[in-house]
């Protein structure tokens, strides 16, 4: 029987978050691209928390939606309670979080795929990938079918012979109980790609009606919505927002757990793969903080048409009865129905030392990786990688730079930067602790890092950029004018300042110098301002940051432009180490290994020294006075 083959641009695998942000990238440019998945109605599916956004990945979701992607967008539509984490703080960690309707949010994505022009919708399982002389030239299902393309994008997820654990039962299935995608690990081994085995968990599905909620702290939403998506109108987001909850586990559950640990498959030696650090079960957190006496747990609805609620803080592999017994000590809880086990799950993923910054296999030519199976978690790291590999699988076909973000500019810079160049043992999770430039990457200032790169790819409109010049323009301004508004120390000053609780004045000053201090801001200072103009509120708020802001952010520009140094100084592609003979033996491996593309790429390899460093700058400069000798 002849099989089907067929022709497109690009081939994406795999339909999560960032399979969804790739395929659309690809299609927006206008390449005819198809998208792969195990079901269509998984298509951007939350098998686990059901929110989008918090600390750090509220920062790579308004930046993919600076550089034109989907997520902002979608999250925006189909929010049920969102919240600005971290206002007491400065603002270079003030992250947005919003709870999803799980599945609204996946159909809102369907939805969008599905009238993408260049875009097909195809559910099938892909079992290998083709390649001609280390360049990919298409994939092929296991039924059989080949499609050919000029690039293609892998997004598998945690779908990768994948298994899941409770106790000692062992489903072989994907999340949710859908289909592993059991035959593309091989033909990967088989092109000499190296494996990790990871895994992550994920807590029980409990009935909302068995749940005591007056034993448990309610949480709302912030009062004034702000969007996810620079181009969502503010006043469409300010709807009626559904509660969630906190409660704590206490030293009961704590007994349960520690008395059934040879039960858990973490601890029996059934699980091979290594787990997030950062997010452990909930037996990991009575071991690992037995002095604590309790953990926080949040429990979140799961979207407005079910009862399900997520359990927060409480992922498990216990076994069913265990699961039972530790989660009914749990204020609220006592008689709770569990509609879905917890359970861990083990999977496939790459080591990501093999890609190269632009996230393409350095052994095969046009063959790019995003999300999980990149050794990331998180829905939002798999989508900032996802439309950053779905560009570049563009940018090669169109042949174009690919878009590289360095860590000075941008969250996705850290994370990808941090994937390709550290060795990754767990599922690697963005923290706000990892970006050196912090104050300049903060979320409210995504667009104006940004969007000159959306545009100039062509995933941004014409209009949309404009606005983001004239945004410029409008806080440069402002923040110029301030500091030439002198304010007396009159009466009118006097009273308002008291009324702020701030120190009177001894002497004028300007309207900057008062928005320095941290107990006012541009608005409070408002009557004094006689020649204030009516801005939008997002120019405001820039202006407020820079002003209060501004020895540090001078200070961490000044930081950036030595890294920039470093960054700016390339390394060749066929660059030889073993040249360098001074270099010591673990940095030459590393080096070998990695193949930074730039000094500064190398200076952040585990096991390489600044003196490595220094050797190679030195070797490098003899190098170059040498072809301009010859010259």
């Amino acid at each position: 029987m002849p099989s089907i083959e067929e022709n497109y641009d690009v081939c994406v695998v795999g339909a999560g978050h960032a399979g969804c942000e790739a395929a659309l990238a690809c299609a927006r440019l206008g390449l005819e691209t198809i998208i792969f998945t195990v079901s269509v109605d998984s298509i951007a599916m939350m098998p686990c928390n059901p929110n989008i956004g918090g600390s750090s990945k509220g920062h790579l979701v308004r930046e993919i939606d600076a550089l034109g992607g989907q997520m902002g967008i979608n999250i925006d539509k189909t929010f049920i309670q969102s919240k600005m984490l971290n206002k007491s703080k400065g603002p270079a960690v003030h992250s947005l979080r919003a709870q999803a309707d799980k599945a609204n949010y996946s159909m809102e994505m369907r939805k969008t795929l599905q009238n993408t022009e260049h875009l097909t919708i195809r559910q099938a399982e892909v079992s290998e990938i083709i390649t001609e002389n280390d360049v990919i030239v298409g994939v092929k299902t296991v039924s059989g079918a080949t499609y050919h393309c000029k690039a293609a994008v892998l997004c598998t997820g945690v779908y990768l012979k994948a298994r899941c654990l409770c106790g000692d039962v062992i489903t072989y299935t994907g999340p949710n109980g859908l289909q592993a995608a059991n035959h593309l690990t091989d033909s990967l081994i088989e092109h000499g790609i190296e494996m990790f085995r990871f895994k992550t968990g994920t807590p029980a599905r409990i009935d909302k009606r068995s749940i005591d909620f007056s034993k448990m702290e309610e949480q709302f939403g912030d009062k004034k919505v702000v969007p996810f998506s620079f181009t969502t109108n503010p006043e469409d987001v300010q709807i009626d927002q559904v509660s969630c909850w906190l409660t704590y586990t206490n030293e009961k559950t704590h007994e349960i757990i520690r008395d059934n640990l040879d039960r858990s498959p973490m601890y029996s030696g059934m699980i091979e793969g290594t787990g997030p650090r950062y997010c452990p079960s909930i037996e990991d957190k009575v071991v690992r903080f037995a002095d604590k006496e309790r953990h926080q747990l949040f429990v979140e609805p799961e979207g407005i048409n079910t009862n399900e609620m997520y359990i927060g803080g409480m992922s498990s592999s216990m076994p069913e009865d265990v699961q039972y017994a530790m989660y009914r000590t749990v204020p609220g809880l006592e008689n709770c129905k569990i509609v879905r086990n917890a359970y861990a799950i083990e999977y496939d993923c790459i080591n990501p030392v093999q890609l190269k910054p632009s996230l393409e296999f350095k052994k095969i030519k046009g063959l790019f990786s995003g999300g999980q199976f990149n050794g990331s978690s998180g829905y939002e790291e798999a989508a900032a990688q996802g439309i950053i590999a779905g560009i570049n699988a563009a940018m090669e076909i169109l042949e174009k730079e690919p878009l590289v973000l360095d860590r000075s500019e941008s969250y996705i810079g850290v994370l990808i930067d941090d994937l390709v160049t550290k060795e990754t043992k767990e599922p690697y999770r963005m923290m706000t602790s990892r970006a050196e430039y912090r104050l300049l990457l903060r979320q409210d200032n995504a667009d104006l890092r940004l969007s000159k790169y959306g545009y100039k790819i062509g995933l941004i409109s014409k209009e949309r950029y404009d606005w983001v010049i004239k945004k410029e323009q409008l806080i440069k301004e402002e923040i110029e004018r301030l500091n030439h508004v002198n304010i007396g120390a009159n009466k009118e000053t006097q009273a308002l300042l008291e009324q702020y609780h701030s120190v009177p004045l001894n002497t004028g000053t300007t309207l900057s110098e008062l928005i320095r201090r941290p107990e006012l801001c541009y608005e409070m200072l408002a009557p004094l301002d006689k020649e204030r103009k009516e801005l939008p509120e997002e120019v405001i708020e820039q202006v407020n940051i820079n002003i209060k802001y501004d020895g540090y952010i001078k200070r961490q520009i000044k930081q950036v432009e030595h890294f920039k140094k470093l960054e700016t100084k390339r390394i060749p592609e066929d660059f030889d180490y073993d040249d360098v003979g001074s270099l010591r033996l673990e940095a030459r491996q590393k080096l070998k290994l990695y193949r930074p593309i730039s000094i500064g790429q190398a200076s952040r390899i585990s096991g390489v020294s600044p003196a490595d460093i220094s050797v190679l700058l030195v070797y490098m400069e003899q190098m170059h006075y040498k072809k301009q000798h010859e010259k």
